[in-house]
């Protein structure tokens, strides 16, 4: 009797159907760790086209008219059609940067902006903490107030605070004890007259912004910083500052573009611009250039500038922020 050499394997439990074939017994195959994953293609793309066609007809088109102007001789003679258009090149420039009205007006936007920027993102940060410390009554009323001046129109705040501190009318004057002092007669008392209106309807985004990320932090955070003795301002210092730096970074950004680019409140405030001038920001001097002077190119160059100014402190802080190691 000879014994049965062939072996005798169990069956494995069935597999599941795959890339191997139904109830092979196999595990299924899988991809290599170090084979590159699949690419998602041209799909979102397609999901941002219609935000992307938008964008272009709204933003980046109005930019290359304006800086296609910027280098041609475009005044009220080429509008009407009495001479033709004529290309200058960097003509417009070079008037631009010979005037000396132009450095001027560069300077005092740039110190104005850096101090409206300064004050908008101490205030409205100092009023989102506080937001934090006090009852659910008094909360609503400060968060109702404070989008009550944000919704504000522009031109109907400047107008309101004019009213406010006019030397005749106004109830400042008279509670200050000023009699007939005029704001807007001075240089540096007409910008903090506009300074104050900025603030007041500027402040609202920061402090709303700031205060949703601090109810993002979690509470054991600040409850452990708090048992360890530190005091409110080196809580906001070393804990919630880092924590809220993108969003710090995002208010930021977007109070340099709104302050850099006041205009509503300095044309209405200063009856457009000051005595001879004195509180032009180059928006409005960019507005009498082309608008009151016709000279349509020359008012295009100084928006050319002022977009090239932003993109480049913008980029500049992005980098200085990124190399902290903050991603955002």
């Amino acid at each position: 009797m000879t014994a049965d050499t062939t072996a005798y394997k169990t069956p494995g439990p069935a597999g599941p159907p795959g890339r191997d074939g139904p109830a092979t017994g196999r595990p299924p195959r899988r991809r290599r760790s170090g084979s590159p994953a699949r690419r998602p293609g041209w799909t979102p793309w397609l999901y941002l086209l219609p935000a992307l066609v938008l964008l272009a007809g709204l933003l980046v088109y109005p930019i290359y008219q304006l800086g296609l102007i910027s280098f041609l001789e475009y005044t009220q003679a080429q509008v009407s059609g009495g001479e033709p258009t004529t290309f200058k090149g960097l003509g417009n420039y070079a008037a631009l940067f010979n005037d000396s009205q132009f450095w001027q007006v560069l300077l005092a936007t740039v110190v104005f902006a850096a101090v409206c920027v300064l004050a908008t993102l101490l205030v409205g940060c100092a009023l989102a903490v506080l937001l934090t410390r006090i009852r659910a009554l008094p909360r609503l009323a400060l968060m109702v107030a404070a989008l009550g001046a944000w919704a504000t129109p522009a031109i109907t705040g400047s107008t309101v605070w004019v009213f406010l501190f006019d030397p005749d009318f106004g109830p400042v004057n008279k509670v200050l004890g000023l009699g007939d002092f005029s704001w807007t007669y001075g240089r540096y008392s007409a910008f903090a007259l506009v300074l104050l209106e900025v603030l007041w309807c500027s402040f609202p985004f920061v402090m709303v912004t700031v205060y949703a990320g601090i109810r993002a932090i979690p509470t054991e955070v600040l409850e452990a910083a708090s048992l360890d003795g530190a005091s409110q301002w080196r809580i906001w210092r070393s804990v919630m500052a880092p924590m809220l730096r993108p969003i710090l970074v995002v208010v930021t950004i977007q109070s340099i573009i709104w302050d850099f680019k006041v205009f509503t409140q300095i044309y209405v405030m200063t009856n457009g611009g000051g005595i001879a001038g004195q509180n032009l920001v180059l928006n409005v001097y960019a507005y009498q250039k082309a608008f009151a002077s016709s000279q349509y190119s020359l008012g295009s160059a100084i928006g050319v500038v002022m977009l090239v100014i932003l993109l480049a402190v913008t980029l500049v802080y992005l980098r200085l922020v990124r190399r902290q190691g903050e991603e955002l």
